[in-house]
């Protein structure tokens, strides 16, 4: 009896599973064609695309202080830096001649949009800071832009909602879903944005079009890739996040951040900047104070103020000494109130507490 090689022999399970994988091969393959075919095509409609002129456009920004403060953030989050948090395993690519909006729940006259229906509307621009509830005490997911877009009270009000609604979930094209009061729709320029500082809405960013409701978290209220919006109530239905804890209702908390120098930076001694971002939403911040070691809080210089909703940048002058420091920052809004020192985790509501870090200089 003669022995075959082991390494040449293919049994016929052997086989089956060598054909199962070149067949998923080229499943796969043919599915990243055709994911990869169809984005260069919305990018290309995208490009296409000239957006319509606010009927009242905000003045232009005035001169950005980062353009002076080293490792500042800027005034406006650049587009291609603008902090990307979802729940898409795969960005959707949706053709703009294909895409709907549909308003419809606890309605009299429920109405759907196509998107040159949307950009036929009247526009405004709406300078807003978005924030993650996930974005703890000096992190990252946090951006600021100027918005275009269609009022979102306008559109409610012609579906004539009904007075027991007391929530609108929106859902986007890969069935997430958010829900917020219809509460917030109290004068805020809440909007169903199609422009991102100056441009086409990009697609990681929720084109064709997407929510900006100012002064709530994203996870409530900043649905990308938007198809839908349903008048509902909140003992009827829940959106995605509130089912995995997080609080059904979500105002951002006043934060501040030392954008620079990073946490545990070493540095040389000498004169240097200390500066940051502060935000308090629907109010505005007033002022910005830095503590350095167990010096008395010093009043920071604050950056433009565009709005209620954007943040406020701010920096002081420090001379710093050989050796270890400790900086923190705090906010106080136009109310006069101060952000609370007291920590907080991200669940259920939102991170809070000073941005504290230490810093080496030598």
């Amino acid at each position: 009896m003669s022995l075959e090689n082991p390494k040449r022999a293919i049994t016929r399970r052997g086989f089956f599973k060598v054909g199962t994988g070149v067949v998923a091969a080229v499943i796969l393959g043919s599915g990243t064609y055709k994911y990869l075919h169809r984005g260069a095509s919305v990018q290309l409609d995208r490009l296409g695309i000239t957006l319509p002129k606010a009927l009242n456009p905000l003045p232009a920004p005035p001169e950005d202080p980062a353009l002076k403060v080293e490792k500042l953030s800027q005034l406006f989050t650049p587009n291609d830096k603008f902090f990307i948090i979802d729940n898409a395993i795969v960005v959707p690519q949706i053709n703009p001649s294909n895409w709907k909006l549909t308003i419809d729940g606890m309605v009299k006259n429920p109405i759907t949009l196509s998107y040159d229906d949307l950009l036929a509307r009247p526009m405004i621009e709406v300078d807003d800071t978005i924030a993650c509830v996930s974005n703890w005490v000096g992190g990252p997911y946090v951006g600021n832009a100027r918005w275009l877009g269609i009022r979102l009270d306008d559109l409610i009000n012609e579906t004539k909602p009904s007075r027991n609604a007391d929530q609108i979930m929106s859902y986007s094209v890969d069935d997430f879903s958010a829900g917020f009061p219809t509460a917030a729709l109290d004068g805020r320029d809440a909007i169903i944005a199609v422009g991102m500082n100056g441009e086409v809405l990009p697609v990681k960013n929720g084109f064709p079009a997407r929510l900006i409701v100012p002064g709530l978290y994203g996870y409530v209220s900043a649905t990308k890739w938007l198809s839908r919006l349903e008048l509902t109530r909140f003992d009827l239905k829940e959106g995605y996040w509130i089912s995995q804890g997080w609080a059904k209702f979500a105002p951002i908390k006043m934060q501040s951040r030392i954008d620079t120098p990073y946490v545990q930076e070493t540095f040389p001694a000498g004169k240097r900047a200390i500066a940051g971002v502060a935000w308090a939403h629907n109010i505005g911040v007033d002022k910005v104070e830095v503590k350095i070691d167990n010096t008395p809080w010093q009043e920071a210089t604050l950056g433009p103020d565009l709005a209620n909703t954007t943040w406020r940048q701010w920096w002081i002058e420090w001379d710093a000494k050989p050796g270890e420091h400790m900086l923190s920052v705090r906010a106080i809004n136009k109310k006069g109130e101060t952000q609370t020192e007291v920590k907080k985790d991200v669940l259920p509501d939102g991170a809070q507490g000073w941005h504290t870090i230490t810093v080496f200089a030598e």
